[in-house]
């Protein structure tokens, strides 16, 4: 079965909570099983500055779904979880990226693989480093990460 990888963000409301109800939705797909779930980071908002902080996470999974079909069943399960997009970079209720899909590359107008901005984002790159170091390491750019606000916390996800 593919493996995929997952980032999870979000900084509106009871964000462990967003966290939380979005590893059940994606739980309770058929062709996603969840591998292995990051510790809980602490990030400062990128791009759009002027927000509150993120917490996000890193997500392995196991999936029989293609690659595009992954990506619309993450953007409908944020749609069931209430986001609603206003401002590029902007708050978010939750935020579900596809990142890395078994070792494919492709570049569609909906879909690029890897995800084209994972490596500038600590917000990223740290909690993928957590699950699958031997894929996250090659890929860091710790210059490009240094100065990017992020601290692992002590938050305990129940999914």
């Amino acid at each position: 079965m593919p493996k995929a990888y997952l980032s999870i963000g979000t900084n509106i409301g009871n964000r462990q909570e967003n966290l939380e109800n979005a590893l059940k939705a994606l739980q309770a797909e058929s062709g996603i099983i969840i591998e292995s779930v990051s510790g809980v980071y602490e990030t400062d908002p990128v791009g759009f500055e002027d927000q509150e902080s993120f917490l996000n996470i890193a997500v392995t999974i196991q999936t029989t779904l293609d690659p595009e079909s992954l990506l619309q069943k993450g953007l409908a399960i944020e749609s069931e979880l209430g986001r609603v997009r206003l401002i590029r970079w902007g708050p978010r209720l939750i935020d579900i990226d596809l990142l890395l899909y078994d070792g494919v590359t492709q570049q569609t107008e909906t879909l690029e693989l890897p995800h084209p901005r994972m490596t500038e984002r600590a917000f990223v790159m740290i909690p993928l480093q957590e699950i699958a170091p031997a894929i996250a390491e090659p890929l860091l750019q710790e210059e490009v990460l240094a100065d990017q606000g992020i601290h692992k916390t002590d938050i305990q996800l129940d999914w």
